[in-house]
């Protein structure tokens, strides 16, 4: 391996953070980059050289890829299984590779993803490790993604009920950053029981029963926040405590998909690919345990999430729970979105209010008028 080799991989939430560490292993005298958040130029580029009716993940991917190609990457990785964007690594290789771009471009798609394939793919890529050195520095990786969803879901699910809710969010900024270092799986758990505790141990409110609202949808608009316009910080920064069971964890460790169909309660019989299925059972879960809402984010044209609708109209009837379906892309209007947001927050404190669900003497903190959360 030659030290100019510079390897680079889509951005997606603070995933970079474990996915850095696992390549770094895996390559250890190669630089490895993570491309740089997402911002509007990004998007503007991938579009400019995408399909025009492909998934918006497609275009922020393809924006990634010319961001890191043109930054000094050699070497460019791309993943992904379920829906057709685990179709889309050769449609990409092929475009940049038209664009006149020089590159390796190491593939775990489908069956590529499975580990007899992934390792004998990352050794004809030049990885020097053995299996077992290979499973370790997975090991490492799997370890790290599950201490991150597990304390960024409780930051979530608390920090509208906590006395300072900015301590949440520095506390999980302090948590990432010592991640990045942690080199073993005693240290990930050091580092998650510590912070953990951290979390918990913040003063809490005095009076506080805030909105409780899940977020269901397909899983990279869901978990990139430049792909839903920081939907999860809008809701925070007005005092909602939200649900957001689908993360890398999810996909990682989740139900096979015969308990994920039981798990929908009939509404949905067969799979409708992707996330569609998931989308149905979790919101199932969110109006079986009485939340206020439910939104539904997508990216503009995703066919599985479309067929889930139905069923979820269908929950949203029967349980009485309302539900708000985003769909977002390039053209999504921050201002449009902030209008629908604060009618959907408005709506459901009023339902609960009328329902009555709130004790006596309690009131909810929800902040209606609190303005946009920072970009």
């Amino acid at each position: 391996m030659s030290k100019q080799r510079v390897i680079s991989f889509p951005h997606m939430g603070d995933y970079h953070i474990p996915i850095r560490t696992l390549f770094q292993r895996l390559y250890p005298d190669a630089e490895v980059r993570p491309a740089p958040p997402i911002t509007k130029e990004t998007a503007a580029l991938g579009a400019r050289h995408s399909p025009d009716f492909i998934c918006e993940p497609f275009k922020y991917n393809m924006g990634n890829f010319i961001e890191a190609l043109e930054s000094g990457a050699t070497m460019l990785l791309q993943t992904g299984t379920g829906c057709r964007y685990g179709y889309y690594g050769e449609l990409q290789e092929q475009i940049l590779r038209d664009l006149g771009y020089e590159f390796k471009f190491l593939c775990l798609n489908r069956e590529r993803a499975h580990p007899r394939a992934a390792y004998q793919t990352l050794k004809q890529f030049g990885s020097p490790l053995s299996v077992p050195q290979t499973a370790h520095a997975l090991l490492i990786a799997m370890a790290s993604i599950r201490a991150m969803d597990r304390l960024a879901g409780y930051v979530r699910e608390h920090t509208a009920s906590v006395h300072q809710p900015e301590d949440m969010s520095q506390i999980y900024s302090e948590f990432l950053k010592h991640l990045r270092s942690a080199d073993s799986l005693q240290t990930i758990r050091t580092l998650d029981k510590s912070y953990g505790k951290q979390l918990r141990r913040l003063p809490q409110a005095e009076i506080v029963s805030p909105l409780k609202v899940g977020i269901v949808g397909d899983l990279y608009t869901v978990m990139e926040p430049f792909a839903n316009y920081d939907l999860e910080q809008r809701l925070l920064a007005r005092g909602v405590s939200v649900s957001r069971r689908m993360s890398l964890t999810f996909l990682l460790f989740g139900p096979p998909r015969r308990q994920r169909l039981r798990a929908a309660g009939g509404y949905l019989r067969h799979p409708v690919g992707a996330n569609g299925l998931d989308s149905v059972a979790q919101s199932l879960a969110y109006a079986i345990s009485g939340y206020d809402g439910i939104l539904h984010i997508k990216s503009f044209g995703c066919t599985p999430e479309l067929n889930a609708v139905p069923a979820l109209m269908n929950i949203s009837t029967d349980y009485q729970i309302p539900i708000l379906h985003l769909s977002f892309d390039t053209h999504t209007s921050p201002t449009g979105l902030e209008t629908r947001i604060e009618a959907f927050l408005d709506m459901i404190a009023q339902r609960r209010e009328t329902r009555a669900d709130i004790q006596p003497g309690r009131r909810h903190r929800f902040h209606l008028h609190q303005g946009r959360h920072p970009r």
